[in-house]
């Protein structure tokens, strides 16, 4: 196999492969070689051991794909270094003057012709197909032993009418002894199903009368605890009347000279108050006394005028020089 490519720019570039015999090469198309199946997942790399929570694993396709970027981008980088190192290093032409422009000039010994279309040529050549391979022939063993033969003639080794009599002796006997046992069996079947209908009419009426007397016992045990517990009631309600009767002797008894010993003595405290004699003492005798006061103070006032009044006439009346 040879492979030519050759590209035609400024700088002409050729790469040429010579061609290699080829090795070890099948004449037929191979199979696809199988995966290969694990028989314990311990063992398989694509298992995941460890804390698979708080790690994310990249698929093996995913890590190559950004092995692969990253170094392309390291060589991108690594060119893009070189490049603006050779520029700083390249000695440059002096800038132009104020009106001119620099304009590229060949100054190779052989002109080219500069164009933006790039000549391309591509060389190529065509190897032997893939032959399919042929199905396998089925395996046949080779033959072994020497065949030998013989002749027989009609009635030489089987006479039907006489070999097939026994055979029908023994047919006819046991079709009959068959027949004889399926009819013992179906008679002994008859019985047997008589005899468990019996049976299970018998049970069925054994479980009625058990549970009749069943169900009696559970009445008879129900009315029973019904009984006791009215019966306990019935003590329980005795016990608490007599309990309140002689609690309430006891204390009519303790409080025959209590109560009216302890209301003496509460309204004494004045806790028992008569509102008509508490109005009466509070408002009606402090407004009467006052009354009564103010009357009095009014007699006493007239009567001290009064006695002033007489006792100047008094004294106009006696004659002059005549002392009181």
């Amino acid at each position: 196999m040879a492979f030519v490519s050759q590209r035609e720019t400024s700088d002409t570039y050729t790469f040429s492969s010579r061609p290699r015999v080829v090795e070890n090469r099948s004449r037929y198309r191979e199979a696809p070689p199988e995966q290969p199946h694990y028989g314990n997942i311990m063992y398989d790399r694509r298992v995941v051991r460890g804390n698979t929570y708080a790690q994310r694993i990249l698929p093996t396709t995913t890590q190559a794909e950004l092995a692969e970027m990253q170094r392309l981008q390291e060589q991108r980088r690594k060119a893009v270094a070189r490049r603006r190192a050779r520029d700083q290093v390249r000695v440059r032409t002096p800038e132009p003057l104020q009106g001119r422009q620099h304009t590229d000039v060949q100054t190779e010994l052989y002109l080219e012709e500069l164009s933006n279309t790039v000549m391309e040529s591509d060389v190529q050549c065509q190897t032997d197909s893939f032959l399919d391979r042929p199905v396998t022939p089925l395996f046949v063993p080779a033959k072994s032993g020497v065949d030998a033969e013989t002749q027989i003639q009609e009635g030489e080794l089987f006479d039907f009418d006489r070999e097939v009599q026994g055979l029908l002796e023994v047919l006819v006997g046991k079709v009959m002894e068959q027949s004889l046992l399926e009819v013992m069996e179906e008679e002994e079947l008859a019985s047997l199903r008589a005899q468990q209908r019996d049976f299970e009419e018998k049970r069925n009426a054994h479980l009625c009368e058990v549970q009749r007397l069943q169900e009696q016992e559970r009445r008879h045990t129900e009315e029973k605890e019904r009984r006791i517990a009215q019966q306990k009631e019935v003590l329980k309600r005795e016990k608490e009347i007599a309990q309140k009767i002689a609690a309430r002797a006891y204390t009519q008894q303790h409080l025959a000279n209590l109560v009216p010993s302890i209301f003496k003595s509460l309204r004494c405290h004045g806790f028992f108050v008569d509102t008509v004699q508490t109005d009466v003492e509070t408002n009606f005798l402090p407004w009467l006394m006052k009354e009564v006061h103010s009357t009095l103070d009014k007699k006493y006032a007239a009567r001290s005028v009064l006695d002033d009044i007489i006792n100047e006439v008094r004294l106009k009346r006696l004659p002059e020089g005549t002392k009181p």
